[in-house]
């Protein structure tokens, strides 16, 4: 089978979260199963200085009259995978986030930028592709792609099949009226059975609507979020397709993500060698300006800072967590008023709770294998990686019972399979309860030796989800 797997992230030059890794580990892993998959990303600075000989190999018309006409060139990833960059300097071509300008407001050009990314994929998947490669299927990835799907329903001819993933809920990609036509959309379009959502034009919505198949990154998420509670207004609509709705939990990249062989650690170690944890926590210790108390357990974080990720809960909780006694040590930025109330936390509680605001690949590394206890308290979650790479680096985990998490973590009251800690209200209460029984674990070393082991020896590879992915395929 050809896939075209469409997406505006692609780690590790273009990430703000989980689907930039999804996007960097998951067409590698299909093309190991034997399916000759491509991906199509926006040609970004950071991916065409990466590429710099990528080579031209088509420019897409019937666009909307673009002028200069955008153009498609082939690269080839480290790992083998082909790329193929939409290259429009005028929409691309821009330093720092891909969706936000300078001061941290939503580029107002957003429709047209991923109006243009949808548009060539579905070009891509039709029959006015100059391409002798002409995919299956068009595998959409967020409200970014998610208009291919539409592009695609309203195409005369022959066309391939559409798969929208769903990874946040919460982004929907709205616009307003005048963008349908911007985008070059028929008015039969506007409608509720369409793209229109409460008087706006949705990307989400149009990929919910119209592709083939819907499939979101893990069961639990795709239970909640057709529940009025947790649809974020979709909820209706997502009952309606439910017999095209599917969960397939995330992997992760287990070559990156392996304690053995991580050259971000100081030391390396193995389920079979666990003792390297213990000089990896004294040197983030050192490193953070924390005391460097062997007999103390540290609590890691690595997230935004928003109330999504339940880190108010956290902020909440954590005068009682550091009084157990505990360390903290946080990475992460998101709200100015949560920075601002962890920074103060850090200058309040200094050698005993560490705060770095900003995103340091190499320290978060450092926080999964030297932090005892990873927290993530997220109010909801579609997958969650962090714990997934917490369970690799022999860290047990703290967690809500929500989305991702609730499949992934078992709580330690099963003595059996349990690889961590699982509370249910989004409530500080419930999360510092959950703490106290984890550090309280930890003053235990047989147990908890036996609970790191448990979690490493969990599968996290993209293996399983590949697989599910290619049934997913087939069955379209």
């Amino acid at each position: 089978m050809k896939i075209l797997f469409a997406t505006p992230e692609l780690a590790p030059w273009v990430k703000t979260g989980g689907l930039g890794e999804v996007a960097g580990s998951l067409p590698a892993a299909l093309r190991a199963l034997g399916l000759d998959v491509r991906v199509l990303v926006p040609a970004y600075p950071a991916l065409l200085q990466n590429f710099p000989d990528a080579e031209e190999i088509a420019q897409p018309r019937g666009l909307g009259g673009l002028l200069p006409a955008p153009v498609l060139r082939q690269a080839l990833a480290p790992d083998g995978t082909p790329l193929l960059l939409l290259d429009y300097p005028h929409y691309f071509n821009r330093p720092g986030s891909p969706y936000l300008g300078p001061e941290g407001r939503d580029w107002l050009d957003n429709h047209l930028r991923f109006g243009l990314l949808s548009r060539v994929a579905a070009w891509l998947g039709s029959e006015a592709s100059t391409l002798a490669w002409q995919p299956d299927i068009v595998h959409c990835n967020d409200w970014q792609t998610g208009l291919a799907a539409s592009y695609l329903h309203y195409l005369p001819g022959q066309r391939a099949k559409s798969l929208f993933t769903l990874h946040n809920l919460a982004f929907q990609g709205l616009f307003d009226h005048a963008s349908l036509f911007e985008l070059g959309l028929p008015d039969k379009a506007w409608r509720i059975e369409g793209v229109e959502y409460y008087g706006y034009l949705s990307f989400l919505k149009a990929g919910l609507q119209h592709a083939d198949a819907i499939n979101t990154v893990s069961q639990t998420y795709a239970n909640e979020i057709q529940t009025d509670a947790e649809g974020m207004g979709m909820a209706g609509l997502l009952r309606h397709r439910a017999e095209r709705l599917s969960g397939i939990l995330n992997g992760i990249d287990t070559r990156i993500w392996n304690p053995a062989a991580d050259h971000h650690l100081y030391r390396s170690y193995s389920a079979r060698r666990l003792d390297g944890k213990d000089t990896n926590k004294a040197e983030l210790q050192a490193q953070l300006g924390l005391a460097q108390r062997e007999d103390l357990p540290l609590l890691g974080v690595v997230s935004r800072l928003t109330e999504q990720k339940g880190m108010d809960l956290l902020l909440e909780a954590a005068p009682q967590l550091l009084k157990l006694p505990a360390q903290l040590a946080v990475l992460g930025t998101g709200s100015h008023a949560l920075e601002v109330a962890w920074a103060a936390l850090a200058r309040k509680h200094r050698g005993q709770c560490a705060v770095t605001l900003g995103f340091d690949e190499a320290l978060a590394h450092r926080i999964e294998a030297g932090a005892d206890i990873f927290v993530m308290p997220s109010r909801f979650e579609p997958c969650g990686l962090n714990q997934l790479y917490s369970l690799r680096y022999g860290t047990p985990p703290v967690v809500r019972a929500t989305g991702g998490l609730a499949d992934t973590v078992i709580d330690a009251a099963d003595e059996k399979h349990g690889n961590g800690f699982v509370f249910g209200p989004a409530t500080a209460e419930a999360l510092l309860q959950a703490l106290q029984r984890a550090t309280k674990a930890w003053h235990d070393p047989g147990r908890w030796r036996k609970l790191q082991k448990q979690g490493m020896a969990r599968d996290s590879s993209w293996a399983a989800a590949a697989r599910q992915y290619v049934e997913l395929y087939q069955r379209l």
